[in-house]
């Protein structure tokens, strides 16, 4: 799934993570499910690769994932979480009795 031109974002399903192969290194953003929700744990761009919107992007395909599979959200990444935080569009996927700031309107 293709988030940005020139950025090919996957879900390695068995690895539970959307990454982007960087040239035989790879950014991932790591996600396990628990109970109704998908949790994003951990966000890894390596550091050749920051600035170039890499995370933004598995970021867009990670939280398209949860919203096509019907699933809210839990953010452990801080990266995520501030990603969806500056992302207004998201806060709906957000699963507010883990973050009770989104439903207060706090995010």
């Amino acid at each position: 799934m293709a988030a940005q031109e020139g950025i090919n974002v996957v879900n390695n399903k068995n690895d539970l993570q959307f990454e982007v192969n960087l040239n035989g290194e790879l950014a991932y953003i790591k996600y396990q499910y628990y109970k109704k929700d998908i949790a994003f744990m951990h966000t890894v761009v390596p550091d050749a690769f920051r600035g170039k919107g890499i995370g933004g992007a598995m970021a867009v395909v990670a939280l398209a994932f949860a919203k096509d599979q019907h699933r809210k959200i839990m953010l452990y990444c801080p990266f995520v979480s501030k990603y969806v935080k500056e992302h207004a569009e998201y806060h709906s996927l957000v699963d507010t009795d883990y973050h009770p700031s989104f439903k207060l309107g706090k995010a």
